[in-house]
């Protein structure tokens, strides 16, 4: 068996598939409808109190996806890459896979392209079922920004997958794999506040798809941070297998 194979059968096997997919069609599926029905859904949960909101435009949908999906799914995301990538929290489960490969690469490739293409396909399906919604709750989103502002989330992604597991070649554990990562991507909006700065951020990309859509930014207003992102992700794995290859069991 390889380890592609391996890594396949543990991610259905393990159900890990059905967390991630499942959050993100989940908030595909509720942020248009929220979106649509908010004003009510305040007016019924308020009692008396008065609700009075604009009347929603299809970019609201994908905005309600996206501010859902990024948080609580960005978390899944990192704890089912966690799972994976720190093979080195288990002892004897590292020393069962190293003994058998010449290069700490060639186990983390199958486990970095595997983890990131489910995530993926999760969100572009979520995405997909938050478009499909918005289309008959509201309206027809700009199709190029809705394909644009995908794109530019699936980078987002990789970018954690790779920072999770550079984190987790040095990281002792899964949990603190998942609380170092978590810290460092909460950091970012923080820093990002300074628009100089949070325009070139990784964690700018993740809002594309909320903005786009609406003709608020354009696609071109993210080339930089997209351009740093996909170099961020190849030095982050690049330094996952320099610091897993020395790391003693």
């Amino acid at each position: 068996m390889t380890l592609w194979r391996l890594e396949w059968l543990r991610l259905v096997r393990t159900k890990r598939w059905i967390a991630l997919l499942g959050v993100y069609l989940f908030f595909g599926l509720v942020g248009p409808f929220g979106a649509r029905y908010l004003e009510q859904i305040v007016s019924f949960s308020g009692g008396d109190i008065a609700a009075d909101f604009p009347e929603p435009v299809p970019a609201d949908g994908l905005a309600q996806y996206v501010s859902n999906a990024v948080q609580i799914g960005t978390l899944v995301a990192v704890i089912v890459a966690a799972g994976s990538l720190a093979f080195d929290a288990v002892p004897e489960m590292g020393v069962f896979l190293r003994t058998r490969v010449t290069s700490v690469r060639t186990i983390l490739v199958p486990r970095f392209v595997v983890i990131s293409a489910a995530l993926i396909f999760s969100f572009l399906v979520g995405t997909a079922a938050a478009w499909y919604e918005t289309w008959v709750l509201i309206g027809t989103p700009d199709t190029a920004g809705v394909l644009a502002g995908a794109a530019y989330g699936a980078v987002f992604l990789c970018f954690v997958v790779a920072l999770v597991a550079a984190v987790a070649s040095a990281a002792p554990s899964v949990l603190n794999t998942v609380l170092i990562s978590l810290v460092i991507l909460l950091a970012m909006p923080l820093v990002g506040i300074v628009d100089a700065i949070g325009q070139w951020l990784p964690t700018h990309l993740a809002g594309a798809l909320a903005s786009l859509p609406g003709g608020e930014t354009s696609i071109a207003d993210y080339y930089g941070a997209a351009a740093l992102t996909v170099a961020a992700t190849v030095v982050l794995f690049e330094a996952a297998v320099r610091i897993a290859a020395k790391r003693e069991l």
